[in-house]
């Protein structure tokens, strides 16, 4: 967890909703519904434009989703390295430099989780439901062969909380607009206090039981977000539906 999420806007719409310039040029990956580790996606940083520049730039940027750290021999452990636990990400040698010195937000409308169930585990889509793109944490790093440069990024998970728990132990962890910009900022190099999940945003969350057609790669449209009704059998406490 997090392992498939969904982000569908273009780069000019996150632009503005993250009050960023679109630094992605013609490598923005097109609207993905089933965002699975070791694709491209979309990232929010703030970095210099410029080595001789004195501000600055927040701007969006594209990376391929599971971390490599630059002293890595190669890309193989990528798909294993897509989440970077809250707790630890500023302890363990794989994440305490990019969590220092490299940060990012992964834009999403919104994230699978599976709850375990005695059958077919049921998948949910997570979201704010009203059209505002949720900001996940996350981390970043770049690595090098015959210098080229593979940029990769991780997302930053917490234990759950609230209602959350009734899906999954762990959740996203997901940044109020408050936070942007001290998560952000690259010349913060302590962001200990930035690593609880904030309560007032899994309130507002819409857990939302979805087609098992998600669980396959190969699916990717619209129809995968979409709320599906449930059989008595098939719906568990009642408590996750009430706050539904």
């Amino acid at each position: 967890m997090c392992g498939r999420y969904a982000s569908t806007k273009d780069p000019a719409l996150l632009a503005a909703e993250f009050d960023a310039v679109d630094g992605t040029g013609d490598e923005a990956p097109g609207a993905d519904y089933n965002i699975a580790p070791t694709k491209h996606v979309m990232a929010v940083v703030e970095r210099k434009p410029a080595e001789d520049a004195d501000e600055v730039e927040r701007s969006i940027r594209v990376m391929r989703w599971g971390l490599v750290p630059h002293w890595a021999k190669d890309l193989s452990g990528a798909a294993k390295m897509i989440n970077a636990r809250a707790e630890s990400v500023l302890t363990k040698p794989a994440y305490k430099q990019s969590a220092t010195k490299r940060r990012c937000i992964l834009p999403a409308e919104g994230w699978y989780e599976w709850q375990p169930g005695e059958g077919r585990k049921q998948p949910y889509f997570i979201t704010l439901g009203d059209g505002a793109s949720l900001a996940m944490a996350g981390i970043w790093s770049v690595w090098w062969k015959d210098d080229v440069p593979t940029v990769t990024c991780a997302v930053l998970t917490t234990d759950a909380i609230g209602a959350m728990t009734e899906v999954h132990h762990r959740m996203p962890l997901l940044l109020p607009q408050d936070r942007w910009s001290a998560w952000l900022d690259p010349t913060s190099l302590d962001p200990s206090e930035l690593l609880a999940p904030d309560p007032s945003i899994v309130e507002a969350l819409e857990l939302r039981p979805v087609s098992t057609a998600v669980n396959s790669v190969k699916n990717n449209n619209a129809s995968l977000m979409e709320r599906v009704s449930l059989t008595e059998d098939e719906k568990p406490s009642p408590t996750l539906f009430e706050l539904s």
